[in-house]
């Protein structure tokens, strides 16, 4: 017949520290917090300001003779003569020509700029020029004075920001702006994909995907976003997602 099993004994001496004793970085983290509160209030103080936005992404890579670049400008132009702000990441490529766009008819140019070790410059364009250190703060701006966003050809940064309002959409943490990729070219190839491997996988809904719109069209861009303005306009309460 087997005998229990022997309980062990507890070593001699002090037990073991339950909460072990913090080193490195972590030491400084309750003193970051009044960094990261300071980028806020620096940012939202600005931006409360500005009026109803419209959000333009893309590359920082893409070249003043790319016909995306002028696409951009000509974007960004249409919808500063209807008063809406231009918000853009603020550093060359898209961004930049978004803002070169806006400033051109005397419209509110914004640009949310991020220290990055590489690739990232301020653009001269942005009217109202905003310096982030953290990335989550900027994407919070980005979203929360926006009534429409225009993804235009760009890399993982760009993926990144797209996924992520898509994202607050599907969920109802924000409403239904509109969502705008603008290249069929760039596009094409994601959102078929999104539908084979996404929807037929079951991993998404089948409305999901008609909560994006896809053009080739700056003017068809506008008069999507116009049309939002006017139906819909900015929401009444603070969305669920900054609330």
């Amino acid at each position: 017949m087997p005998t229990p099993e022997t309980p062990r004994s507890v070593p001699a001496g002090n037990p073991p520290a339950v909460n072990p004793p913090t080193h490195g970085f972590a030491k400084e983290d309750p003193w970051r917090i009044f960094r990261i509160m300071a980028e806020f209030v620096d940012s939202f103080e600005s931006l409360s300001k500005v009026g109803p936005a419209v959000t333009i992404f893309g590359s920082a890579r893409t070249s003043v003779k790319d016909p995306y670049y002028q696409a951009a400008m000509t974007l960004a132009k249409g919808l500063a003569k209807h008063q809406l702000a231009v918000i853009t990441g603020g550093g060359p490529g898209i961004m930049e020509a978004a803002n070169r766009g806006a400033q051109a008819v005397k419209g509110v140019s914004v640009g949310l700029n991020i220290e990055l070790p590489h690739e990232q410059a301020g653009n001269r364009y942005a009217n109202l020029p905003i310096q982030f250190h953290y990335f989550f703060s900027r994407k919070v701006c980005f979203v929360k004075y926006s009534l429409a966003f225009v993804f235009m050809p760009g890399g993982f940064g760009t993926l990144d920001e797209f996924y992520e309002v898509l994202t607050l959409v599907q969920t109802g943490r924000i409403p239904r702006f509109p969502l705008i990729l603008f290249g069929r070219a760039h596009w094409q190839g994601l959102l078929d994909w999104m539908k084979g491997t996404l929807q037929g996988g079951r991993f998404i809904s089948p409305g999901d995907l008609e909560l994006v719109t896809i053009t080739d069209d700056p003017e068809a861009a506008i008069q999507i976003i116009l049309d939002y303005a006017r139906r819909v306009g900015p929401p009444p309460v603070m969305p669920p997602a900054f609330a």
